[in-house]
Order: C-alpha cells, then structure tokens, then sequence
C-alpha cells in the first residue's frame, strides 16, 4: 500500500507522533511520503518583519492566501526550513528521509495564474500579482524511484511553474495530487478529528462519505481552511487517489487510525458522478 500523508501547517499541530508513526509504518513495508503545510510559520516570519500576511476568500468561499512577490520571497525561506526541520527529524526516528521541494525534479509542476478572482465586500474582483499556481503534473517516477531505493521522500510546495519559476500552490491540493499520481491513500492530519457537521461540536463528525449526496453534505459542513482540505479531497479522488481519511494529528498514532478509519473517510464512489 502507498499512504500520502498530509501534515499540516497550523500552531495546534504537534508532528512528533505522526513522524514516529511514519517510522512504524515504513518498518511495516509501506511506501509513504510526507507532504507538509506551513502557512502559520509564513505568517509568523512576515509578523516578524512588519509584514501583513493577506488572505482572500474565492467566489466559491474557498480561502486562501494572496501571495506577492515579497511574501514568495519568506514562504521559500520558510518551507526550506520546515522541510530540512521534518527530514532531521525523521532521520532521527530511524526512517531515511530525502526532502524535496516541487522544482526538484520536476516532482510538482504546473502553471502560475495570471490573476486570481477573488470576493471583498460581497463583489466579484480580479487581483493580479499573485505568485501562485495549479498543480498539473507530479513526477511519480522519481517518487517510485526513492521508493525502490529504501527512501521516503518529504515533498513541499513551491511548485515549479512552466516559466521557470517557483510559485506558491495549496499543500493539501498538493497532496491531493500526489495521492492521485500514486493511486495512493491520502491521509489529510489537522488539528480536530476530521469534519463536523457543527464545527464547534467533535461529537457531530461525519464518518463517512459515499455517495455525491454524502459529498455535497461534507462540503455544506467544511468552514474556512477545512474548505480546502475537502476541496483536496475530491481533486485526489478525481485524480485515482484510493481513498481519503482527514484525521487528528494530535492522537496517538495518529496515520494508523486514520488508516483504520478512525477520521472523516471518503470514498471515490463520493465524487464519481460530480
């Protein structure tokens, strides 16, 4: 079984047991990559430099961030660090870890969008500027090779944009895409067990989704950044992703249970018919 794991980026967010539970699952025989957010230290570096970190909101309701050229300029910094940080650690718990950003071989490619549409105040506007773009393409045989060669590989945005330069792009789609190019099952960790149908309320989680009933009733209850995340899910779906559990990082083993179904798990028959 191939497993694409999603760490995110959020301050709530403890990776430790995650990264051991990595180890345990790699001892097991299982190809894994790790593919790690970080939009919270971002925002904490750009705080640091009287930096404003901007966030806009699409006209589906998706949120996401704006990202001019300063701000490309801390996320570079920022993710190579978060990237190294995650490949010491999991060296350290035993597993032979080799951190790669999208450029690196051309393993997350795509376009840079000229503008981006956006909602303020109830308007549609368009706002150009923005250092982003969409994931088109993820070089699976590099990742297979790391596989055949004992490795795990730890993958981070940017993304390398068709012009030759590295761009922003959403960590979850880029696990999403990932999980698609490996027909792999996508585990999304975050902060909370996995979606509820009240947000403030774990005891309303949804425990399964089958059908594209089921799907439109995921997407109703997923609020602000757990927009993207089932946004991803269906992208990974779409894509040949064998399933998707979105589950808590925080618990204790927190990649097996979620294999084991303990989270939100959806199922491709959820978005076959979208």
């Amino acid at each position: 079984m191939t497993v694409v794991v999603k760490i995110g980026g959020a301050q709530a967010v403890d990776p430790a047991g995650a990264l051991t539970d990595v180890a345990t699952l790699v001892d097991d025989g299982e190809s894994l990559v790790v593919v790690h957010g970080g939009s919270t230290a971002v925002d904490e570096t750009l705080e640091r430099m009287d930096i404003e970190p901007e966030y806009v909101e699409t006209p589906d309701g998706v949120v996401g961030r704006f990202t001019d050229a300063e701000t490309m300029e801390v996320f570079k910094m920022v993710f190579g660090k978060l990237n190294l940080d995650l490949v010491t650690k999991l060296q350290d718990v035993g597993v032979d870890a080799v951190g790669l950003s999208g450029p690196d071989g051309h393993v997350l490619e795509g376009s840079r969008k000229s503008a981006i549409r956006v909602l303020e105040d109830g308007k549609r506007k368009i706002r150009r500027g923005d250092h982003s773009g969409t994931i088109e393409s993820v070089n699976d045989e590099l990742l297979s090779l790391l596989f055949d060669g004992g490795y795990t590989p730890v993958v981070s945005v940017p993304m390398l944009a068709k012009e030759g330069t590295a761009v922003n792009s959403d960590a979850d789609r880029a696990a999403a895409a990932v999980a698609g190019a490996l027909e792999a099952t996508l585990v999304e960790l975050t902060d909370v067990s996995g979606v509820y149908a009240d947000p403030d309320d774990p005891q309303t989680r949804i425990e399964t989704v089958e059908t594209p009933t089921d799907f439109e009733t995921l997407e109703a209850a997923a609020e602000g950044f757990m927009g993207r995340k089932v946004m991803a899910a269906r992208e990974a779906l779409e894509s040949g992703a064998e399933r998707v559990v979105i589950g808590d990082a925080n618990a204790d083993d927190p990649i097996s249970r979620a294999l084991a179904g303990d989270g939100t798990v959806v199922e491709p028959a959820a978005v076959s018919d979208q």
